[in-house]
């Protein structure tokens, strides 16, 4: 599975997988174990605000320190997901509050 950053973020990887880059730019955020079950799932859009399709196991605070994190990189990111995929980022409804 590919690792946006080889470093965790609030005890978190941020990854994608291989079967999952159908969809548009998203990160999940696990632990070391790296599976979608109970990971979290950040949709990116084109300026770097995140919608929350699953919060997993984290709290508010790991959410919005994350979400500050994807903002501060997804052009970097960005660069990783389309190494893999031709889909863009996400386009869909905004939700700022999960």
């Amino acid at each position: 599975m590919p690792k946006y950053f080889d470093f965790k973020i609030c005890g978190y990887y941020l990854y994608f997988t291989t079967h999952c880059i159908i969809e548009a730019m998203h990160a999940h955020a696990s632990d070391r174990k790296l599976t979608e079950a109970g990971s979290a799932k950040f949709f990116v859009r084109k300026n770097g605000d995140t919608n929350v399709s699953n919060r997993g196991a984290l709290t508010d605070k790991e959410i919005r320190i994350i979400r500050d994190f994807i903002k501060d990189n997804y052009k970097d990111m960005y660069r990783k997901w389309a190494e893999y995929s031709s889909k863009g980022f996400y386009e869909g409804k905004q939700n700022k509050n999960a």
